[in-house]
């Protein structure tokens, strides 16, 4: 099973050499790895380019854009200058983020479910950030939901779901639409990746609404979106983060940008949404 990955990279030469060190170590080679560098002022051109002489299936290339850190369309706007020269002939396509560490069996992991189950549309392991010298889960979100950091896709399924969106959410829609066409979805507990910088730690304070404008662009409507603000907030312990989201929300609701999902879709997505937070109360 072929693999090509997407690596958006800023500013990353603290830990761009060992992603891709890991990537190099893995059991499974993947079939290309194309580094985008978007707009560093830092060493992380040289550090990609050392790997690219060493590997002639890792490819570097340069990008200019804004250096505001904003989540969402920055980095996809950066994996579709990937995107766009990569080789079509792979099985499955990943976007990565440029500070993880992998297992040396991910790939080779990963392609098994693949192969396993033809149903199979996306596929992932945890991330795992450092604490007092001790490796935990990240967890931010449900155990069934792939993190944005290590997204893996059949090609069918990337394109059923018309590829990623460039914008805040495309990490959740992602996976709702695949849902929406009939794919299945895998976390894989035993894959534990080392994740160098956790989520979030270098957004712009410009960011802080896009949350709750994704869950109007997703369709979600106010009391799921007021659920989902309270469950984010309650996690990351910030009662400010809930006021910003429902802010976000009702930004949105205001000035109607374009939504991520049609209302078929979206109907789709409420009624998801829904029966997931019924099952929990039972």
């Amino acid at each position: 099973m072929d693999f090509s990955i997407i690596i958006p990279a800023h500013n990353e030469q603290d830990v761009i050499g060992l992603t891709l060190e890991s990537l190099v170590k893995q059991t499974l080679r993947p079939k290309q790895v194309v580094v985008v560098n978007d707009n560093s002022t830092d060493d992380s051109q040289r550090i990609i380019e050392n790997y690219c002489q060493k590997h002639d299936w890792i490819t570097l290339i340069n990008s200019k854009s804004s250096n505001k850190h904003l989540p969402g369309s920055k980095i996809i706007n950066a994996f579709y200058k990937g995107f766009n020269v990569i080789n079509d002939d792979y099985d499955v396509l990943c976007k990565f983020d440029a500070d993880l560490i992998f297992p040396e069996n991910y790939l080779e992991s990963i392609a098994d479910h693949f192969s396993n189950n033809s149903k199979l549309g996306m596929a992932a392991g945890f991330c795992y950030i450092e604490k007092n010298n001790h490796w935990v889960l990240e967890n931010l979100t449900r155990k069934d939901h792939i993190r944005g950091a290590l997204k893996a896709y059949r090609k069918q399924c990337f394109s059923d779901i018309g590829k990623l969106k460039p914008s805040m959410g495309w990490d959740t829609v992602d996976e709702l639409l695949a849902k929406y066409y009939g794919w299945e979805i895998l976390t894989d507990e035993t894959l534990h990746v080392k994740h160098l910088k956790p989520t979030g730690v270098s957004y712009n304070k410009a960011s802080k609404y896009l949350q709750g404008e994704a869950m109007y662009k997703m369709r979600y409507g106010f009391v799921i979106t007021l659920i989902s603000a309270l469950k984010l907030a309650y996690k990351k312990r910030s009662f400010k983060l809930f006021l910003d989201y429902i802010s976000g929300y009702f930004k949105a609701l205001k000035e109607k940008p374009e939504f991520l999902v049609n209302k078929e879709e979206g109907k789709f997505i409420r009624n998801l949404r829904w029966n997931g937070m019924l099952k929990k109360l039972k």
